[in-house]
């Protein structure tokens, strides 16, 4: 197949660009390189099945050649980023994703959609279920970014129930790992920096707060899982292990050995106290649960960041 991937250069597009290749596919990365870097795909340029298009897929895109599939994964995904930069979230997941429905419309490919776990906010329901409604402040912070993956989802079911254009969209928990920006304002990479330089540990809030993580070659896994599969309701993909935001920190710190300390600090506005998904749809429909245990995939992406600072 011939594959297009929008934020190809991203922490989550470039392990799929890896992962289509690996299985013999050929893929068209699209980056504009707001978040996503050269560096995440640069181990690419000589793989003759990989061609990148520098391009904001939230103006007009063309794209030459057949595709079977579409994956947009294209959008700021950290908080910082997303508070930053917050017209242009919601450009990406509407004019962005409203591009990316159109093309692949017109070449006859199959549409993946990433949406997130945000799309249910500060949940009142717990775990979240597929069929959960969430709780989203569209006026807060956070609801440039909620809001635009809410929009980009109901698009998707629009152009899927009016166009009858085959359609996927994945719901993604927290997932880490390799690639990920070292101060990409996240939790791992947030700690994992703090802690590698024996800085204090910020924790927001109380520490109580809870979230579920999920290393990155599982999500990978599902995503072409739900790619491969017959269902065009959304789908959970993320790690149904529960951890506090302070266990996170403290387990962060004693794999590195680190003398951090933890201090705490106010809890934004809106962030969810809670998060972790109920997979069921994904155990049932695609056979999938995540395999790589919270300390192993910790010490993975140790090594990587390890060796970005060396």
């Amino acid at each position: 197949m011939r594959i297009l991937i929008t934020g190809a250069a991203g922490f989550l597009g470039s392990h799929l660009c890896d992962r289509f290749l690996a299985d013999g596919h050929s893929v068209v990365g699209l980056d504009n390189f707001v978040t996503g870097h050269p560096d995440n795909v640069a181990h690419l340029a000589g793989e003759s099945r990989f061609s990148f298009i520098k391009h904001d897929i939230s103006t007009f895109t063309y794209v030459p050649g057949e595709l079977d599939g579409v994956l947009h994964f294209a959008s700021p995904a950290s908080p910082i980023d997303y508070l930053e930069l917050p017209i242009q979230t919601l450009k990406v997941g509407s004019l962005g994703t409203h591009n990316a429905l159109g093309l692949a419309k017109a070449k006859g490919a199959r549409f993946f959609l990433a949406s997130t776990s945000e799309v249910y906010g500060d949940p009142l329901v717990h775990p979240q279920t597929e069929g959960y409604w969430g709780n989203v402040n569209p006026v807060g912070p956070r609801g440039v970014y909620d809001e635009a993956k809410r929009f980009a989802e109901a698009i998707t079911m629009a152009y899927h129930t009016y166009h009858g254009l085959d359609t996927r969209i994945i719901r993604i928990f927290n997932t880490y790992g390799p690639r990920m920006r070292l101060r990409d304002g996240r939790a791992v990479p947030a700690f994992m920096s703090q802690a590698m330089e024996d800085k204090d540990v910020t924790v927001f809030g109380d520490g109580t707060q809870t979230r579920s993580f999920c290393y990155v070659t599982d999500l990978v896994d599902g995503i072409i899982r739900l790619a491969e599969s017959g269902t065009n309701d959304p789908v959970n993909i993320g790690n149904p292990h529960e951890v506090t935001i302070e266990e996170i920190a403290r387990t962060i710190i004693r794999l590195l050995g680190s003398k951090s300390q933890i201090v705490y600090r106010p809890l934004p506005v809106d962030d969810p106290k809670q998060r972790r998904p109920d997979i069921t749809r994904a155990r049932t429909i695609l056979g999938w649960e995540p395999k790589v245990g919270l300390e192993e995939g910790l010490l993975k992406t140790v090594a990587y960041f390890k060796s970005k600072l060396a």
